[in-house]
């Protein structure tokens, strides 16, 4: 336990700079050991990327069994800190987060990322006082079990199609400024992509922001120069390795040549990765 608090530490601590913290989304072992192999201080898990890995679609339809075995197996097999995209908790109540985050720390994990998004397209986010009462059920059941987490709080505003820039804006803010304020140590908007928005939203929070980064989004080093303190590649890498895998289908079937395969890991460095 001792040691986790330590790593806990560590990475909220990694939130504050100097540079901006860059955080790899593994889906399984072998890419987290890739991720901690290339030299990165702290990995983070995707959601969206373990539920594909295991057949399921995004948004809280896989089992909770079946994420947190996952989740704890990531841990385990690393030595850097561990953060964990569980989505909006895996239940309605704020007694399902507080499960979560408990389960969270037996694992070994330091940090978690939660959600304002219900998965309902009808009502695509949840209720801002229930949101609010989650991050407060986290803190809350952290403290409980004396153990150190790294809350990351996102809000799905800038997702939601069709917005009104303005307004969205309004209501990011509004919902993040109420998550810091309710413990959360970071405050997440997916979706910003605009240089501008993303300076100014870096500047209202007063607080660590994370902003989800692929193509389009500024480079890290104008994200930083924007007040960005955290970056992350949600389901990218992974969604990037079914491109490969994609294509590398595409050619056995039509030309029957392996070229998509020329830039794979060699055997005996994934043995070794893996312990072998």
């Amino acid at each position: 336990m001792e040691s986790r608090t330590n790593q806990a530490i560590q990475f909220r601590q990694l939130h504050r700079g100097p540079n901006v913290l860059i955080l790899p989304n593994a889906w399984d072992v072998a890419s987290a050991r890739i991720f901690e192999d290339a030299g990165f201080p702290a990995i983070a898990t995707t959601s969206a990327g373990i539920a594909y890995s295991l057949g399921y679609a995004d948004g809280q339809h896989i089992p909770r069994e079946e994420m947190m075995a996952r989740i704890g197996r990531i841990a385990r097999a690393v030595q850097v800190p561990v953060t964990a995209d569980i989505e909006a908790g895996y239940g309605s109540a704020v007694e399902d987060v507080a499960k979560t985050t408990c389960e969270l720390v037996q694992l070994g994990v330091v940090g978690m990322n939660l959600e304002d998004g219900s998965s309902d397209p009808s009502r695509p986010l949840i209720g801002f006082e229930l949101a609010v009462e989650k991050i407060k059920a986290a803190r809350q059941a952290a403290v409980d079990v004396r153990a150190q987490i790294v809350i990351n709080a996102r809000t799905d505003v800038f997702l939601l199609p069709g917005g009104n820039p303005d307004a969205d804006y309004s209501e990011a803010l509004r919902r993040l400024l109420a998550f810091r304020d309710a413990g959360a140590d970071c405050v997440f908007a997916p979706g910003l992509k605009d240089a501008e928005t993303i300076g100014r939203l870096a500047k209202a929070v007063e607080c660590p922001l994370n902003i989800l980064a692929g193509p389009g989004t500024p480079p890290i080093p104008e994200l930083a120069k924007l007040g960005v303190a955290r970056v992350s590649v949600g389901s990218g890498p992974m969604r990037a390795t079914l491109g490969l895998l994609r294509r590398l289908a595409e050619e056995l079937k039509t030309s029957g040549t392996y070229s998509e395969m020329e830039g794979a890991v060699p055997y005996a460095e994934v043995n070794k990765l893996l312990g072998g």
